[in-house]
């Protein structure tokens, strides 16, 4: 069995990707506990916002439509599911 070119390209590309972060951090050495606290800062509350915007459009929606808290539940989820989504994509891009 030979493995296929596209795990060989994406293997290359993974380790191209680690060289680049390896030489960017002997250049740039290891970031401050502010910078560290300052994303962890700025992360949660790209998780939060979406959460709480959720929650008050699905309020909304339910004293509009007297549904219990049917919208409220599923924008909750739905807006924690893009914070952590929108952090996973910005935490990977750093």
């Amino acid at each position: 069995m030979t493995p296929e070119p596209e795990n060989h390209e994406r293997l290359g590309q993974a380790v191209k990707r680690r060289q680049e972060r390896r030489e960017r951090w002997q250049r740039e050495g290891e970031r401050s506990l502010g910078q560290n606290l300052a994303m962890i800062g700025a992360l949660g509350w790209t998780i939060v916002v979406p959460t709480l915007l959720g929650i008050f459009a699905g309020r909304w929606l339910d004293r509009a439509f007297d549904s219990g808290i049917f919208w409220t539940l599923g924008l909750l989820i739905a807006g924690l599911a893009i914070g952590c989504i929108v952090a996973w994509r910005r935490m990977h891009s750093e």
